[in-house]
């Protein structure tokens, strides 16, 4: 309805159990228009080409896409595009011969996996659930101590900081900086990570990156000069900390980050911390009261200043000088999860636009 591609990750390592229903799901996938297929699995590609021929597939990153050859396998079975390794440095991506027509998808923000190109059995082995069927836990998130072989039992920290010891935990990559080398490399689909993310965190950078790309093929001088702009919007949003990953040399001590999140949190009135940026989202207006109905996502106060984060306005600060439950009392603060809250407001406000604490990380 909103005219946006919709691509369906079918990309489960799968079991001969998970195909008793596959054609019926592929069908249905087909009857909702979905715009193309993921798949990593031979077995799954099989049968959605059987199934539903008219539905274009993307070789999944579990499918270690790193070289021309595997490309022209991919391409000559009816692949339409591959999102390529994790690993893959700018070079090697840039060498990536694809035949005409076919179309090279890369990850250019989020979390980075402890694994290669995300096929991790930690998540499995410690906490019995299946990172490649979409259950991932974390592990490499955990903060981990030390056992000696001969005293068993005995766990000896191994400290880094005040923030322990997180000796699998990758800094996201963040290549908003490097737009025109990605697409000089021949990428035509650039991936944000969003699995388990917030709403906010993936308006806030997919917006970031669209404005950085749109604004790079506008012109590449304007795009230099609002590349900082750029940053600063993805500095609102919560992180690990960045890195350019494999794009630019082997990761090394930099690219890990030794507590569980870099951001800081933002802070209330006397220093009472919501943990998170996301304050409220519009869903009315009222243009004769000047009133806008929002509803709560974190606890905010009356008195506090926030940023309403618009996806088709510039971004604005607005003084909650006022707010009301919907029965009109009076109310200090949004203390209530989803609270439906009238505040005033100077100038109108969209459906989905989101009110935000202004801070960089």
């Amino acid at each position: 309805a909103r005219g946006v591609k919709t691509y369906c990750a079918v990309n489960a390592f799968a079991r001969d159990r998970d195909f008793d229903n596959l054609d019926v799901y592929l069908r249905f996938l087909r009857s909702v228009n979905i715009d193309a297929l993921i798949v990593s699995d031979p077995g799954v590609f099989y049968t959605a080409r059987r199934i539903v021929p008219e539905i274009p597939i993307h070789i999944s990153t579990q499918a270690n896409t790193s070289n021309s050859h595997s490309v022209r396998f991919w391409h000559e079975l009816g692949a339409s595009r591959a999102i390529l390794s994790r690993e893959l440095s700018m070079a090697e991506i840039g060498a990536i011969r694809a035949p005409e027509g076919f179309e090279l998808e890369v990850f250019v923000h989020g979390a980075m996996c402890v694994s290669i190109s995300g096929r991790c059995l930690l998540s499995s082995w410690m906490c019995g659930r299946d990172s490649n069927r979409g259950e991932c836990a974390h592990p490499c998130r955990y903060k981990y101590a030390l056992m000696e072989e001969t005293r068993p039992g005995e766990y000896l920290p191994v400290y880094e900081d005040e923030g322990g010891t997180y000796i699998l935990n990758s800094k996201d990559l963040c290549m908003l900086e490097y737009i025109p080398e990605l697409v000089s490399a021949g990428v035509t689909g650039f991936k944000i990570e969003g699995r388990m993310k917030s709403a906010y965190y993936a308006a806030a950078v997919v917006k970031a990156y669209r404005e950085a790309i749109d604004g790079y093929f506008e012109s590449p001088a304007l795009y230099e000069r609002n590349k900082q702009r750029y940053m600063e919007e993805i500095q609102k949003t919560e992180s690990r900390g960045f890195t350019t990953g494999f794009y630019f040399s082997r990761p090394g001590p930099e690219a890990q980050v030794y507590q569980p999140c870099a951001s800081p949190h933002s802070q209330g009135p006397s220093g009472k911390g919501t943990g998170s940026d996301f304050a409220a989202v519009a869903l009315d207006y009222d243009a004769a009261s000047g009133c806008a109905l929002v509803e709560q996502r974190n606890k905010f106060w009356r008195g506090e200043t926030l940023e309403i984060f618009s996806h088709s306005r510039p971004n604005r600060e607005q003084v909650i000088a006022t707010m009301t439950d919907e029965q009109g009392v009076q109310l200090e603060n949004a203390p209530h999860p989803r609270q439906k809250i009238r505040i005033k407001v100077e100038g109108p406000v969209l459906p989905m636009d989101i009110l935000r604490r202004n801070h960089k990380c």
